[in-house]
């Protein structure tokens, strides 16, 4: 399986108005390593465990595969988790035929907001909604991983 996505940040909170659902996330990284992660999350009342293979050269598509796991096995592997647990509620928005992931970070990467389309393809066309920003695909200071080993209020202030 292999995930095709764009990420974006969002410059303000109109998304909202387009959400048709939002769930709050907690998740951590039992292994972050740039070539592969591997994930746990509680998502609502769900929870998860996904593996996540190294991003192509591009930073748009990379291996995924996800199982989902009881609430209870996913809040014991959280406790076995690296430092940095994320914390974000997601927002679901639609454009057109397409729904973006729009999360919205707390605690330590507070005031981070970022959005994430998945595609078909790595040149398929989608309708860019006017509170998309800047183009953050395949920088890793982005990917979730990474904002766990350095978060965004560690970073925010040397942004171009």
């Amino acid at each position: 399986m292999v995930e095709i996505e764009r990420k974006f940040l969002v410059i303000s909170d109109d998304f909202k108005f387009e959400a048709e659902e939002e769930l709050r996330i907690k998740q951590g990284y039992l292994n972050s390593h740039p070539d592969r992660a591997v994930r746990v999350r509680t998502k609502g009342t769900k929870a998860f465990i996904t593996v996540k293979g190294k991003s192509s050269e591009s930073g748009l598509s990379r291996f995924e595969w996800e199982k989902e796991i009881s609430p209870e096995d996913a809040e014991e592997l959280l406790k076995l988790c690296e430092p940095g647990i994320i914390d974000k509620t997601r927002y679901l928005a639609k454009s057109g035929p397409h729904t973006f992931e729009v999360d919205k970070f707390f605690g330590a990467n507070e005031g981070l907001i970022v959005a994430e389309v998945e595609l078909s393809s790595e040149t398929e066309e989608f309708k860019k909604p006017k509170w998309l920003g800047k183009e953050v695909t395949g920088d890793v200071r982005y990917y979730n991983s990474q904002l766990c080993k350095e978060p965004y209020k560690n970073w925010k202030n040397n942004l171009l």
